[in-house]
């Protein structure tokens, strides 16, 4: 199994997980509340649901895996962004600069 196989499938099982716990979860609820977006969390949670999937579906169909992990890149900026401007701690935001990391290193092996 090489590096970026095993990328893959650990942002596509989390960004599973974590799409689904938004669905449901109640300390997600209590997050999106205290990120300021109450009202797109579902939008959210099946955005990044959608995006885990694509990428373990990348697998057989390539090119959804650039697609996927451009758009979960994204994401995780965009919550480094928000972690930022509510002033959370640097320790919090280290979820979210691990998964971007991880999705630019896929992206950039899938598209160069």
């Amino acid at each position: 199994m090489n590096f970026i196989l095993i990328l893959i499938l650990i942002s596509g099982v989390s960004f599973i997980i974590y799409g689904i716990s938004s669905f449901f979860s109640e300390k997600m609820i209590v997050e999106y509340e205290r990120w300021g977006y109450p009202k797109q969390r579902i939008l959210i949670g099946g955005l990044q649901f959608l995006g885990g999937l694509g990428l373990l579906v990348g697998l057989y169909f390539k090119p959804l895996i650039p697609l996927c992990s451009a758009s979960l890149l994204l994401f995780m900026l965009s919550a480094i962004g928000v972690r930022i401007k509510i002033k959370d701690q640097p320790l919090m935001m280290l979820p979210a600069v691990f998964y971007a990391t991880i999705n630019f290193i896929v992206l950039i092996n899938y598209t160069f």
